[in-house]
């Protein structure tokens, strides 16, 4: 195991326990501690950036449709409790009342951009701007699957963090995010078991930043490999077992 514990970063906030991406669930991440929060943008017709996984509401609210269909009052007029009862009436926040959420604690805010399916241009630069107006920059990192979408920040802003999010099957992925000037990998939890990965992501000085980790043998798995952080539902049970694991190897 590694010398350093991994950070923690809320998955769509304590998804694990709020509906995902609300408010409810950033505030809850906030209460247990978390090193950090994952949040997903999206944009409304009108322009406003939204949080929200599904380009489309119908997984997370009571109503239908496409987000970059609806305008925000739109949008904001549903009900993103998510089945939770004691969460009904639950707004889509935006990233903004986020920021201001997040503002007063020390929490590092992974900002998703949304680009895999819609593009939504311009969206890159409209989440840079507010990022920049809250003198966030050193608190957030910037990743999509759509890696065009992480070239474009790199552009606008060659200082920003930003990580290159994906799935399975990728060959030499930390020379690749080497060649693009990236900060950090992003993959699915299942990746770390390919030979020599994490060898080569330090050699390249590469963060890797794992999804999801909500079983302990993952988060056990992470630790042993030296993640910089776990993306988790729960981060008051995957800190708790860090903490422990970390305990134990000290007694040792």
């Amino acid at each position: 195991m590694k010398s350093k514990k991994p950070f923690v970063w809320a998955h769509r906030g304590a998804s694990g326990y709020c509906p995902e991406n609300t408010l409810a669930a950033f505030k809850k991440a906030v209460e247990m501690n978390a090193d950090g929060i994952e949040l997903d943008v999206q944009l409304t017709s009108d322009g406003e950036m939204v949080i929200c996984h599904d380009e489309e509401v119908d997984r997370t609210s009571n109503g239908k449709g496409w987000i970059k269909d609806m305008t925000f009052e739109a949008v904001r007029s549903l009900d993103f409790s998510y089945g939770k009862n004691e969460y009904r009436g639950a707004k889509i926040p935006t990233l903004r009342e986020v920021f201001e959420l997040i503002k007063p604690t020390k929490l590092l805010i992974n900002v998703e951009l949304k680009t895999g399916i819609v593009f939504y241009p311009g969206i890159e630069k409209k989440v840079i701007e507010l990022t920049e107006e809250y003198d966030f920059m050193d608190r957030v990192i910037f990743s999509s699957f759509n890696h065009y979408t992480v070239k474009k920040i790199k552009e606008l802003r060659p200082n920003a963090k930003c990580g290159f999010l994906y799935m399975d099957g990728t060959i030499d992925m930390p020379e690749y995010g080497k060649k693009h000037g990236i900060d950090a990998l992003h993959p699915a939890l299942y990746n770390l078991q390919f030979p020599g990965f994490m060898e080569d992501c330090f050699r390249n000085n590469l963060e890797v930043n794992v999804w999801p980790v909500n079983e302990e043998e993952h988060i056990a798995l992470c630790c042993e490999a030296g993640v910089n952080a776990i993306i988790t539902d729960y981060p008051d049970k995957a800190s708790a077992f860090i903490g422990s694991m970390f305990e134990t190897k000290q007694q040792i």
